[in-house]
């Protein structure tokens, strides 16, 4: 594997590495039980799954710019416009550029998210208590370094532009990571960050359709995503009905701030901030518009129903969430027997109007 990082990525202030302590237990499961067939089952699926990066076709030359513009007619600055309600009037260009910023910024948070996924998973292979957990969290451990390596290959070798790691994001890995409890690695990486993830995956594919590298790798991350937050429900579902009152309250705060933060980092300010613009004035209208309320929202389409079936979907849960109009997803199909969310139609009706415009 050689490819050339023709764009380094840009660095947190907490510089090019971190040490985050972590005292935990090592679990030897000397019983070898096996006797949670639907782990099992996954586990098989996540090995017949396994595809290299290598098999990828990087002699595609990937042309964001080139494939913005192109569309970035008056028509279409105009459709951006009236449906974002920017604080000003963009002109094409500038909504080409805020464009091309967005999806540098959203593979990013991709690949710092994925480096997550890594350590989570590889503490989930030390900590669980069940031998078919801990087999397949090290087949995982090996679908995210793969999903790191392409990620990063795409942004530093394709893409041209990058930015780091979201400062709410990289605190919410923080805290899974430092977390001594194995099910909160678990809640935090594969039914919080990973649920999220999962839904914006989709809504990448909608955005890029005529590039047909990241399609290739967002269609196989997908896949392997969807085995990992289904990991994540099936292992948990049973464990949080006999919670204490003091055990039950700190997944629900949990759960609580980790939405937060998720949420937070959505706002997108690293974009404005990188663009000149007003931070400030532009994250507040990425509070109020519309279009990026729903968008936050839509990110949680798959994280509702799988809290649901854990038990987690506590009236604390529900008020909170009820205050950001998530409840709308409580009845949708959790993990376990849907794995991709698909985002909503006028989300998709909106984007293909877009690109129409620019045609």
């Amino acid at each position: 594997m050689q490819y050339e990082q023709r764009n380094p990525l840009p660095l947190p202030d907490s510089g090019p590495s971190e040490a985050v302590a972590c005292a935990m237990d090592t679990l030897f499961d000397w019983g070898y039980a096996l006797e949670r067939d639907n782990l099992l089952a996954l586990y098989e699926k996540g090995k017949a799954a396994t595809w290299n990066a290598a098999d990828l076709d990087w002699s595609i030359e990937v042309d964001l710019e080139k494939m913005i513009s192109d569309r970035a007619t008056p028509a279409s600055a105009e459709l951006f416009n009236q449906m974002m309600q920017p604080p000003r009037k963009l002109e094409p260009a500038e909504s080409m550029d805020m464009q091309l910023n967005i999806n540098a910024w959203m593979l990013s948070q991709f690949l710092h998210g994925e480096q997550g996924a890594l350590l989570a998973t590889a503490k989930i292979v030390q900590a669980a208590p069940l031998e078919e957990a801990k087999w397949y969290a090290a087949n995982q451990v090996a679908d995210e370094a793969r999903h790191v390596e392409v990620y990063h290959r795409y942004l530093t070798e394709k893409l041209g532009r990058s930015f780091e790691v979201n400062h709410h994001l990289q605190t919410l890995l923080d805290d899974i990571i430092a977390d001594s409890r194995w099910d909160m690695t678990y809640l935090g990486m594969q039914i919080m960050v990973e649920g999220l993830a999962l839904a914006a995956f989709g809504l990448m594919k909608i955005q890029l359709p005529d590039e047909p590298l990241i399609q290739d790798i967002t269609t196989r991350i997908m896949g392997d995503e969807a085995r990992h937050v289904a990991f994540g429900v099936l292992s948990l579902q049973d464990l949080y009905q006999d919670l204490s009152e003091s055990e039950l309250r700190e997944r629900e705060d949990f759960v609580i701030e980790a939405t937060h933060l998720m949420r937070d980092r959505l706002l997108m300010s690293q974009v404005y901030e990188r663009m000149g613009w007003d931070v400030e004035l532009w994250t507040e209208w990425a509070k109020q518009t519309p279009f990026m309320t729903g968008f936050r929202q839509m990110l949680f389409s798959k994280i509702v129903p799988n809290l649901k079936r854990l038990g987690l979907l506590t009236p604390r849960v529900r008020e909170e969430y009820a205050k950001i109009g998530l409840l709308q997803f409580e009845n949708l199909k959790d993990s376990t027997e849907d794995a991709e969310p698909m985002p909503p139609a006028e989300l998709i009706e909106m984007l293909t109007r877009l690109r129409e415009a620019g045609a």
